[in-house]
């Protein structure tokens, strides 16, 4: 049981959930960046959404797990600039430019940029996690 619990506390010291608005980014980073998708999971609310890049919302633990699975494939890390942060009480809207570049571990050629639209809200444990994450947010798709 020790050891079950060391891993979890090293987990969390290296992919710490955010306690403010500024600490939401690094921690998708992090969480992201550790290429483990139940680390990732953790950085979403139980009932939360992930909209895939045709627009369709993937709702639920299950369906976010699917969807990360297909960028955790290329196992590159994510790089990311902050465009805007608004925060109004417990609910934070993120517009993030992000990328994902260089190359598949089959050899092919990686070049994933997109500007997204997240919202973020603050639990009663005090921790920030996705609510919403739009990847893709400000591309037009149209589903209809």
């Amino acid at each position: 049981m020790d050891s079950i619990e060391n891993t979890i506390n090293a987990i969390a010291e290296k992919c710490p959930l955010a306690t403010t608005p500024e600490e939401i980014v690094p921690s998708l980073l992090a969480h992201f960046n550790s290429m483990d998708v139940d680390v990732m999971l953790d950085f979403y609310e139980q009932d939360a959404v992930l909209v895939d890049a045709q627009g369709v919302p993937q709702r639920g633990r299950e369906q976010i797990r699917k969807e990360l699975l297909k960028y955790y494939s290329v196992q590159l890390p994510m790089h990311i600039i902050a465009r805007h942060i608004f925060v109004a009480g417990d609910t934070a809207s993120l517009v993030l430019d992000w990328n994902i570049a260089g190359q598949a571990p089959d050899g092919t050629p990686v070049h994933m940029v997109a500007t997204s639209n997240d919202i973020s809200k603050k639990g009663p444990d005090g921790f920030w996690r996705y609510i919403i994450d739009n990847p893709f947010g400000t591309q037009v798709r149209s589903l209809y």
